[in-house]
Order: C-alpha cells, then structure tokens, then sequence
C-alpha cells in the first residue's frame, strides 16, 4: 500500500490530478463555522496548537469541482453545510453521538452512493475516552475505519483533500488502502505525518464494523 501526502492548498494539488485517478474522497472539509480555539482542558486531552482561521468559510465551490473530477466517488461529512455545491442523494451517513449536549446530537456526511441511509453509533465519551483529540473536528477512527471498510475496496485508491489530523489516512493504513492526503497547516500536517507513520510500524486490521 502507499501514502503520499502534501503540504498545501488541495485545490492547486486536485489540478495535477487525472480524472477519476482515485476511487473515493473521503474527506471532513471545513465548515465555515469559525471552530474556537481551545487549549489543553482539564484532563489534558484537548491540544488544539494552532489557530481558526482554517474554518473562517467554507470552500469555494470550485474545491468541490475538483473533487468530483477527480474521483469515481465522494464521502463528504458536514455535506449538510454544502448543499449548494452537492446533487441530491439518497445515501447519506449519520454519526449518532449517543447523547445529547449543547452541540450537534448527530454529523451528517453526504455521499455519491446509491444506497440506504445507514448510521454509525458511539457516544462522544467513548470517543474521547479512546482517542486524543488534536483537531476540532476530529472523526473518531472507528468511524473512518467503517466509512472505508463499508464504501471501498481493499487495494482502492483514497484521497483526503483536507486531511486535518490525519484520521482518513490512519484507517486507510490500518485496512489495506492506499492514501493520498493533503493539509494545508502545517501543525496538523505534521500531525497526520507522524500519525500516519505510526500506523504504518502496526499489524494491519483483519477484522472490520460492517454494516448491520
């Protein structure tokens, strides 16, 4: 499997791309909705190292072009911030966080599938209790892990055009996909490279959520 990544803005990199040269996006763009900075909690869990900026808008709808030229097929999460620039589906993914709270109750990622509706479930608690958050909008890596396993093939080709912390890459790693991710800060960049290398020194999975 390889894993290439790039340091930059995805829209110049997505350029250089043939058309359909990989076979799924899997991606968590920006939302445009000005994610706060925070610093180490209580626990010391939490270490966001750089600023807001990223998440000051979304996407021009040209990024999303670019994606759609590039791939056969798309998992977009936070797709129900950009229903301008998506086609209608009837596939869409749901992140059940279990719980209720002040934030969002559930994520929503749009997809380019023609099949059911399905929903993946676990609370933020056991998330957070698994994994160390170093990006806002961090996904939990079952999660990806379940997005890949379910909507791809061993051996497929992965791009995550705005890879953050690198949790896309990760599971691609982990289930035998190989990865292309590119990040334009250059904090969370080395924070995917170093993710992701780790995966790399570790027992690829055999075993995977499908779905029920």
């Amino acid at each position: 499997m390889t894993v290439q990544l790039y340091l930059g803005d995805c829209l110049e990199v997505m350029k250089s791309m043939p058309d359909k040269s990989v076979d799924a996006v899997i991606t968590d763009p920006p939302y445009g909705i000005g994610e706060d900075v925070r610093k180490a909690d209580k626990s010391g869990r939490t270490e966001f190292t750089t600023d807001n900026r990223w998440d000051l808008a979304i996407p021009e709808k040209l990024y999303f072009s670019e994606i759609f030229r590039a791939s056969n097929n798309q998992i977009i999460w936070g797709g129900n911030y950009f229903v301008d620039y998506l086609h209608n589906s009837r596939c869409w993914l749901i992140w059940d966080k279990m719980q209720k709270f002040s934030g969002a109750d559930a994520e929503l990622a749009w997809t380019s599938f023609d099949k059911s509706t399905k929903a993946f479930r676990k609370s933020r608690v056991e998330f957070h209790s698994e994994e160390k958050k170093v990006h806002p909008t961090q996904k939990p890596l079952s999660l990806m892990r379940w997005c890949i396993e379910n909507y791809t093939n061993p051996g497929d080709t992965i791009l995550d055009p705005f890879m953050g912390s690198g949790t896309t890459g990760v599971a691609c790693v982990q289930t035998g996909r190989n990865f292309i991710g590119i990040e334009i800060d250059p904090t969370y960049f080395a924070i995917a490279e170093r993710r992701i290398a780790e995966a790399q020194q570790q027992p690829r999975l055999v075993e995977a959520q499908k779905l029920g």
